[in-house]
């Protein structure tokens, strides 16, 4: 199985919303946005589909256990979850905006 991966934004000024919404569409994805706010936690669980998040605003920490540790998502970092990978995950301090999408196999 495929290991998870962050690809951090290459810019010190974060992409918009919109901007990000855009590049999943031009994948031929189907992103959905949500929010939290500072400190909200999400139980241990595991989608069946590879999961492709983008950190649109804020920051969210995700713990992968055995599947390669924790990742710190900041404004425009990208991170794509393989199928079947358990994570759990904690919103930063100035609640988070997320924007995701499920890749088909």
């Amino acid at each position: 199985m495929p290991a998870p991966t962050v690809t951090h934004w290459p810019s010190t000024n974060a992409p918009s919303e919109a901007t990000v919404t855009a590049t999943l569409r031009e994948a031929g994805l189907r992103p959905s946005a949500w929010s939290s706010g500072p400190g909200d936690r999400y139980t241990a669980h595991s989608h069946s589909y590879h999961k492709v998040l983008y950190c649109a605003r804020g920051s969210i920490r995700f713990d992968l256990p055995g599947s390669g540790g924790s990742f710190d998502l900041n404004a425009g970092d990208r991170l794509d979850i393989p199928p079947g990978t358990t994570h759990s995950a904690i919103v930063g301090p100035d609640g988070v905006s997320c924007i995701e999408a499920a890749r088909p196999p």
